[in-house]
């Protein structure tokens, strides 16, 4: 019997939502099969099966959330195969082949909890390694905790249960907020039957003095024994988690039940990496804004001539595939919009490629999907390609390669309404422009007022690396191309 885990699925991706099982037990399956279908942070795409046979158990189903190498199915490779190996068991003794299987059965409920990214065999020896720990760890308690340690680290664990007395413990509860969200230090104690850590006091004081309950640091040291660089890094991976949803995480919510009927869903694949993105960038990033209007009553009449042929080749030609042609020339002009800010190295990164990301409105939440070399395609070509972009994104078809790479992001909301908003750049990139309805206005021109077709822009920059007289110089310059358009900006 094999099973057969969830493989890589791309870069930075670790888990997913099943949306469907492709199969059911007995099914007979080949190499490079689609088995599930699964909605990950940035796509939906099938899961190919990489290895064949019958498939004899599933342990996913619809709406699990599964991570890159947990178990999805127990396969019989090649289905007749236990024959030929019953075949050399000549002897009498018939009922040791009978028990071989029982030992790889075993590694079983261990590998569905695999690190995420570790290889086949790893997703067997990992958990292993980490039951046995905790096996040591039950069974052999340190000398060095006194019983007073133990009944503060154990007063420091469990969770928030606002309307519980305190029970017998006076001491003011002591509120935590590391990774976690904020909680009660005299929430639920631990179970009376569960040993203490093997840590040194010294160590559990540490623990105790930065809010982090001492049972849930993995300790490295011999029989899982927890040192303070230990306590260190679970407090490090505690904060890199809080400051990946923007500090979203530690605020919990209150009992919204009080007032009456709710119901809660659960916030999956792109919603929840949506959400956590947005988080992050409106956190980290220093937003500027800079509002401005294009008079775009040449590029309507130049779009409305020539829609018929664009139309012929494929695309439609529209506002948003002339802002592509034009954006894509203006990063050329200014190479500070086409960067990305690495703070870790104190650098700032500037490509020499031009790609523009594209928000898409689907019925699963927003989507980005990449042109690439937009500045070296006319505008008849992006109108093709962001046709065909958009379609696969509301179909829910785009791969996860059609989703990355972007220099630049355009929002064109001017087909549901609005005159300006303030939208969030789509880190690592450093701007973004919102497009709102253009709308006919009066315009005073040569002393008397004139009808003109107005457009509003948007244009979000990250003040670490654009000041803002280049970020308003980058927009005049965009908002001058579309007041002059051009016959060869359509044709090349």
């Amino acid at each position: 019997m094999t099973e057969f885990t969830l493989p890589e699925l791309g870069e930075n991706i670790t888990t997913g939502d099943v949306l469907k099982v492709l199969v059911k037990p007995g099914d007979t399956i080949a190499r490079d099969q689609p088995v599930l279908e699964l909605e990950t942070d940035k796509a939906t795409i099938e899961v190919p099966s990489s290895i064949a046979g019958v498939v004899k158990e599933i342990k996913v189903k619809a709406g699990d959330k599964v991570k890159v190498g947990q178990t999805i199915l127990s396969v019989d490779e090649g289905g007749g195969a236990e024959k030929p190996k019953a075949a050399p068991a000549k002897s009498a003794s018939a009922p040791a082949p009978a028990t071989e299987p029982a030992p790889a059965s075993e590694p079983e409920p261990a590998s569905e909890g695999a690190a995420a990214g570790d290889a086949e065999p790893a997703s067997e020896s990992v958990p292993a390694a980490k039951a046995s720990a905790s096996a040591t760890r039950k069974s052999s308690p340190p000398p060095q905790a006194s019983a007073e340690e133990t009944a503060q680290d154990q007063d420091a664990a469990g969770e928030s249960t606002p309307d519980k007395p305190a029970g017998k413990d006076k001491r003011p509860e002591k509120v935590v907020d590391i990774g976690r969200g904020a909680r009660s230090a005299a929430e639920t104690p631990a179970a009376p039957d569960t040993p203490p850590a093997p840590a040194a006091p010294m160590v559990r004081r540490m623990a105790r003095e930065v809010g982090v309950d001492i049972n849930d640091v993995p300790g490295t040291g011999p029989g899982g024994r927890i040192s303070i660089d230990d306590v260190k890094a679970h407090v490090s991976r505690q904060m890199a988690a809080v400051t990946a949803t923007g500090g979203a995480a530690a605020v919990p919510l209150g009992d919204f039940s009080r007032w009456g009927d709710v119901e809660r869903q659960p916030m999956r694949g792109i919603r929840r990496k949506t959400a956590e993105h947005l988080a992050r960038a409106w956190a980290t990033i220093p937003h500027v804004t800079q509002h401005d209007l294009a008079d775009i009553t040449a590029v309507e009449e130049l779009r409305k001539t020539y829609a018929k042929e664009v139309e012929a080749a494929g695309g439609n030609l529209t506002v948003t595939a002339v802002l592509v042609k034009v954006i894509a020339a203006a990063l050329r002009k200014f190479p500070q919009f086409n960067s990305s800010v690495d703070m870790a190295s104190e650098e700032i990164v500037y490509k020499k490629y031009v790609n523009i990301g594209i928000a898409v409105d689907t019925e699963r939440g927003l989507l980005v999907p990449v042109i690439r070399d937009a500045d070296a395609r006319n505008v008849t070509e992006i109108a093709v390609a962001l046709a065909q972009l958009s379609d696969k994104a509301r179909k829910g078809k785009l791969s996860l390669d059609e989703m990355q790479g972007g220099c630049f992001s355009i929002s064109n909301l001017g087909g549901i309404g609005g005159t300006a908003f303030t939208p969030i750049i789509n880190a690592p990139e450093v701007a973004i422009l919102g497009v709102s309805r253009a709308r006919m206005e009066p315009v005073y021109l040569d002393g008397q007022f004139v009808p003109r077709f107005m457009l509003p822009l948007s244009l979000s920059y990250d003040h670490r690396v654009i000041d803002g007289a280049d970020g308003i110089r980058f927009l005049r310059w965009v908002v001058e191309a579309l007041e002059k358009p051009f016959l060869l900006a359509l044709q090349g």
